[in-house]
């Protein structure tokens, strides 16, 4: 009986976020915002906490409170940087993510579509048979179709807002195992669980799915 419940749980975390969406947020709205702050000018900081408070001002029932006030590191797909979560549920999340000294991993491969616009520096991605780099740069937006992965390098310092639409949940273990078998980091997996469970149980509150 738990077996079957535990699986019938399973199927509506996977299913629901696909079948039954409630998006908010636009990429493209997001592209513009991104753009507007770059333009402005400023250093990287000035830059994303410009982009942060647009975020804020454009979605203030579903950003959260603070934007910015909790940073912690994320470790994917071999890749290393740290990230803050604007917001969270079962199907969309926005985040600032990125890195003062560079990284480099896999994109991973998920039930979602991923648009990453960078706002400071530069991120690289290489897609298997395709022989020349694609190159995105501050004000561009980098768009990983659902279902598709690549291979990405952040060469140097780079941030982005990040906006993924789709089944969420099922992103999660991307992380989680990074961290569980290689980092060992379980400050970082109480931070990644701790403040993305908070996000998505008070936007379900909310009646967003």
């Amino acid at each position: 009986v738990l077996t079957s419940f535990l699986v019938l749980v399973l199927a509506v975390l996977l299913a629901v976020p696909l079948y039954a969406p409630t998006h908010v947020f636009d990429p493209v709205v997001l592209k513009q915002i991104a753009e507007d702050a770059v333009a402005k000018g400023g250093n990287s900081t000035v830059v994303v906490e410009r982009v942060m408070m647009s975020v804020k001002e454009k979605y203030p029932s579903w950003t959260v409170d603070d934007p910015g006030h909790a940073w912690f590191f994320n470790v994917a797909g071999g890749a290393m940087g740290s990230m803050t979560i604007l917001h969270a549920s079962l199907s969309e999340y926005v985040i600032i993510f990125g890195t003062a000294l560079g990284t480099e991993g896999s994109t991973g491969r998920f039930l979602a579509d991923d648009w990453f616009t960078i706002l400071w520096g530069e991120q690289w991605a290489h897609t298997a048979g395709k022989l020349d780099k694609e190159v995105y740069k501050p004000g561009d937006q980098h768009h990983l179709a659902f279902g598709d992965t690549k291979q990405y390098k952040m060469p140097d310092e780079c941030w982005a807002l990040e906006y993924a639409r789709g089944n969420i949940v099922s992103m999660l273990p991307f992380g989680v195992f990074s961290v569980l078998f290689n980092t060992v980091d379980f400050v970082t997996l109480w931070d990644t669980v701790w403040w993305t469970a908070q996000q998505m149980i008070g936007n379900l509150n909310k009646g967003k799915v």
